[in-house]
């Protein structure tokens, strides 16, 4: 497992010997301590009571030795301190004192104890030492975790854990894709987030950045400490394939503790400049502000912690139509035509919108006696976000096109944990989450439906896309569901075995309301066509019969049910194994409406839903002490779960009973409509569409679920050690921690979509398939093609004893799928990736893949004023950019009237190419076969189809700085922090650093445009701008937050 940081070592004492380190387990919510009693003569001790006193709250845990001299105590509250007392008959009493557990990790405590016939003999103690954990090994596999002292010093600019987890190099936050985060090369949709043991990641599906609501659904200072884990080979653990992140919360002690702060920024704290190009960021602030504070309600039996926190701040944008390859002439000529002609309001282009977020949790923690415990949360959010749907190198969206996007979510959670025997302990919870999701366009729905107008650059040679009016998948968008989830689960302790059982079952059940084009959708080629009404596409969908959105909502439900078992062997005081099995299965009675012309074209039902699906999930791994600075860890195991449920709900929505659609004939003008209302275009859907809609006898597009679908897996396969090494070197020291880990992972089944209606009409020059029919029908499926991922991580850390400390790391990752499931919509889903057989994709690079990424991390701590402690903390990035793909250009005619832009480009061999057509536009052929010799990534596929994702953007390297200085309090135990926390530290010392660039979604570069003729590529124009990337703004700007906290 990944340490990338120190280690805290142990210490040792006259007859006691005594050993603190991490041995896997996986309790989600808690923690364990387990180890082995032995006398001078390396016997084993049985018998022996083991007193385990979390000092803070004074429970207790109480366990006894085995006839091998092992104990372990199960369900132990996240943090510490603990004392571990250890009396019996015939050996001098002994306390251990200072003992940490750590989420998810069974501390090891093998003590040697001396024998004596004295029962008086004093007790012999020994305090554990070591600086504190920052990171340390979590379960039978990569992982990491990070505890309070990590949470509170690190530059954590958003207080927020993605702040936190980046730290390791294997998970990447995508500030240029809404802070989505990258585990090892996957999905993001397939990571899970839990608090507590609850389920709070995107359940549904419709953000990118893993949370349910817009940001962080809990205040930052509730967390005691946060764990990625990667791999985690123990059957506690399901619902994701690529990582799982798992936090714990604070409780109340016998002390009261708390703090309030206040954090600021604003415009004059910002950047304003990336490559020379000044960005205009308007008026803004940023504030956060809260407070926390816990302590006893009933000393030693009943305590609280509640924390409130709000943010008051802007969504920053900066777009310009330069960004995009048009002079502001040209852009505002545009503009003119729709405000002149079509009566339009323009929205601008914002630089940036005022948002607000406020969140609240609570809990009570009950010691209901020695035994038994019981834990009580509350938790509340609501928080919105601005977005442009539409934005990229090649798009500009009005401010009229931009969106609010925001969330409410309550989450109510009852744990009960019970040590019923010294070596039986038990785990009961429920828990209900509820979550209402808007998503609201700017303008509203009551003024323009989406438009588009493409407009051939004038400081470039592309095309570029301009966005007016409500986007289209905003226009009908309504969102609630709730989640109820129990759980009970035993560990029983026999000899050198802990054996696990426990079942656990969440209940679902959602509303649904999404109608794209619901007001409609017209796209025109031109500013030309867009001035003369000249549509090149026009579709408006809306609730066949009725013309009424609330009709075509989808409302359903369904279970998951989980069992498990699993044993763990203390085959040795050094090595343990564990193996295990999970089985899940869903239960479901709500199918969508039957369709019977879908069943007649295609012969399969249209009404399949998850009911019976089902999937057993063995697990297995090891650790292996092999020596006292050297370990190894590993095992194998199948994972399931992280499948957004929204492409579950498509089908239920897209039956094609309920919806229908309408297309605008071609040739269409927009005076050969009626509008009846305003009377306008693009304010008023035609009249003809109402009544095609109204009077539709034939049927609307369908989504629906393959009868023959597997729930979606992921084998993983890991193996890792970790060593202290002595280097007697400048700067690497002794005791140099030394990280290794190797993951694996090969997809069993992975979700895919597939139209149904296209035939292969022929076959294009280069051997590509041709298909023909439309994009109204799909299946999600099982991909054909089983992607993989392999990761490969390194770490050095050092800490020495003048307060400074250092940790290096570095991910390598090659990850492959074949089809990438961006989206929440099936058609999306279908078109939003380069391919050039969109019915059988091959496999590729991942989007989600970050090749290679490298972290720094750099604290110092002294105290300058006596018991006021300086800290300098530093955290710096660099990684390969984004992959991305050469395709096809919109203009050709490969692919229906769509998608031509993510058919992969054939890259010619020169001008001479067999498979050019001496039609072709001679001045484009040139640029482009000069533009391939010049360029490495084509030059090297010249001849053949280029491979997805086989180009990467620039690397991105960024630092961010946090300087704190304590400060008196108004009581001698209270103490201030000031800080001055800098993001983008190069951005801020010239403006060419830092400078983050992506082609943005869907990553596709257009090289060239092209028709078929006469079995040959036709090259109509070239796009010498396909290599041009845009600068994402916000996360590319410096920015200074100072605040201030008083913690008593």
């Amino acid at each position: 497992m990944i340490n990338w940081n120190t280690f805290a070592r142990g210490a040792a004492v006259s007859a006691i010997a005594i050993t603190a380190a991490g041995v896997a387990s996986a309790q989600v919510t808690t923690s364990s301590i387990r180890g082995t009693i032995v006398d001078e003569t390396g016997a084993a001790v049985s018998g022996a009571t083991v007193t385990i006193l979390h000092e803070p709250t004074g429970s207790v845990a109480v366990a006894t030795t085995s006839a091998t001299g092992q104990f372990s105590a199960q369900n132990l509250r996240v943090g510490g301190p603990y004392s571990v007392t250890i009396t019996g008959e015939g050996f001098v009493p002994a306390r251990a004192d200072n003992v940490y557990a750590n989420l998810g990790e069974a501390t090891s405590l093998n003590l040697a104890v001396t024998t004596s016939s004295d029962d008086t003999a004093r007790m012999e103690t020994v305090v554990i030492t070591g600086s504190a954990l920052q990171v340390a090994q979590v379960a039978t596999g990569p992982s990491s975790t990070f505890n309070i002292a990590t949470l509170e010093n690190a530059p954590a600019m958003n207080r927020d854990i993605k702040d936190i987890v980046r730290l390791d190099p294997r998970v990447y936050v995508d500030e240029a894709f809404n802070d989505s985060i990258n585990c090892a090369g996957a999905n993001p949709r397939y990571n899970s987030l839990t608090v507590d043991g609850v389920r709070l990641n995107d359940n549904f599906g419709l953000n990118s950045n893993g949370y349910p609501t817009e940001r962080i659904p809990f205040s930052y200072d509730a967390i005691e400490q946060v764990s990625v884990e990667l791999a985690p080979f123990d059957v506690n653990y399901g619902s994701f394939t690529a990582c799982n992140i798992n936090a714990v919360t604070k409780t109340g002690s016998n002390e009261f503790h708390g703090g309030l702060f206040f954090d600021y920024t604003d415009d004059s704290l910002t950047g304003d400049e990336t490559d020379g190009i000044k960005r205009d960021l308007g008026s803004f602030e940023e504030k956060r502000y809260g407070i926390n504070v816990g302590g006893p309600i009933i000393k030693d039996k009943l305590f609280f912690f509640a924390a409130y926190e709000k943010f008051e701040g802007a969504n920053i944008f900066g777009y310009t139509p330069n960004d995009v390859g048009l002079s502001d002439a040209l852009y505002q000529s545009i503009i003119d035509t729709a405000v002149n002609q079509y009566g339009y309001t323009a929205g601008g282009l914002p630089t940036s919108l005022a948002v607000e977020d406020e969140k609240f949790f609570g809990k009570l923690d009950w010691n209901i006696n020695d035994d038994h415990r019981a834990e009580f949360t509350y938790t509340y959010n609501d928080g919105a976000n601005y977005s442009p749907s539409d934005s990229g190198s090649t798009r500009l969206p009005d401010g009229n096109h931009y969106y609010e996007r925001g969330a409410k979510l309550e989450n109510y959670t009852g744990t009960l944990y019970s040590d019923w025997t010294p070596n039986l302990s038990t785990e009961v919870r429920a828990s209900y989450v509820k979550l209402d999701n808007r998503q609201i366009p700017v303008w509203g729905t009551d003024n323009w439906g989406e438009v588009q107008i493409r407009v051939p650059q004038d400081l470039g040679s592309g095309t570029t896309t301009i966005y007016l009016g409500a986007d289209d998948s905003r226009q009908a968008n309504k969102l609630n569901y709730e989640l109820w989830n129990y759980k009970a689960a035993a560990n029983y302790s026999m000899g050198d075995h802990l054996f696990t059982a426990g079942v656990e079952r969440e209940e679902f059940s959602v509303f649904n309301l999404f109608v794209q084009q619901a007001i409609g959708e017209w796209r025109f080629n031109s500013p030309a066509d867009f001035a003369n009404g000249d549509i090149n596409y026009f579709q408006y969908t809306n609730a066949a019969g009725t013309n009424d959105v609330n009709d075509a909502a989808a409302d359903f439900g369904y279970e998951i049910n989980t069992f498990y078992i699993q044993d763990k062997w203390q085959v040795t005081d050094k090595l343990d194994v564990t193996a295990g099995l999970r089985y899940d299965f869903y239960t479901s009675s709500d199918k969508p409406r039957y369709n019977a012309d879908f069943e007649a074209t295609y012969g399969i039902r249209n009404d399949e839903n998850m009911d019976g699906r089902d999937l057993l999930q063995p697990r297995f791994g090891f650790n292996y002490e092999y020596a006292d600075n050297l370990s190894f860890h590993g095992g194998f195991g199948l994972f399931s779960g992280g499948n957004p449920n929204v492409w579950i709900s498509n089908n239920y929505s897209n039956n094609g009973v309920t919806l229908n659609d309408y297309y605008a004939p071609s040739g269409t003008n927009l005076a050969d409509y009626t509008y009846s209302d305003t009377g306008r275009p693009f304010f008023d859907v035609p009249d003809e569409a109402i009544d095609y809609i109204a009077n539709a006898t034939g049927r609307g597009g369908v989504n629906a679920l393959d009868p023959n679908f597997e729930i979606p897996s992921e084998w993983k396969f890991a193996f890792g050690a970790v060593a202290d090494v002595d280097t007697n070197m400048p700067i690497l020291g002794n005791d140099l921690r030394v990280m290794a880990d190797i993951l694996y992972s090969k997809t069993n089944e992975a979700a895919a979509v597939v139209p149904l209606s296209y035939v292969q009409s022929g076959t294009a020059p280069d051997g590509r398939p041709l298909y023909g029919g439309s994009t109204s029908d799909f299946l999600l499926t099982n991909a054909d093609e089983k992607g993989s991922a392999l990761v490969l991580s390194l770490g050095l850390s050092q800490a020495y004893d003048n307060g400074i400390d250092w940790a290096l790391g570095y991910a390598y990752t090659d990850a492959k799928d074949a089809n990438p499931m961006t989206s929440s919509v099936a058609f999306s889903n279908f078109a939003n990736y380069a391919t050039y057989d969109p019915v059988s994709p091959s496999l590729g690079t991942s989007d989600y893949e970050v090749a290679h990424r490298f972290t720094l991390q750099f604290n110092y701590a002294k105290e300058y004023i006596k018991d006021l402690e300086t800290r300098v903390s530093l955290f710096g990035t660099a990684n390969e950019g984004a992959p991305y793909s050469y395709t096809l250009g919109y203009g050709s005619t490969i692919e229906g009237p769509f998608r031509n832009s993510r058919q992969l480009a054939y890259i010619p061999t020169g001008i001479a190419d067999p498979l050019i057509a001496a039609s072709s536009d001679p001045d484009a052929v040139a640029a482009l076969v000069n533009f391939i010799e010049n360029n490495d990534d084509l030059r090297n596929a010249r001849g053949s189809i280029f491979t997805r994702n086989d180009a990467a953007d620039d690397w991105w390297t960024k630092f961010d700085l946090k300087l704190t200085q304590e400060l008196p309090g108004l009581r001698a135990q209270d103490r201030t922090e000031a800080w001055v926390t800098i993001e983008n530290v190069g951005n801020l010392l010239n403006s060419d650093w830092g400078i983050l660039r992506e082609h943005g979604f869907p990553g596709d570069a257009e090289l060239y445009n092209a028709n078929i003729v006469n079995g040959q590529y036709e090259i109509t124009s070239f796009n010498g701008d396909a290599d041009q990337d845009s600068i994402v703004v916000s996360p590319s700007l410096w920015q200074v937050h100072f605040g201030i906290k008083y913690k008593f």
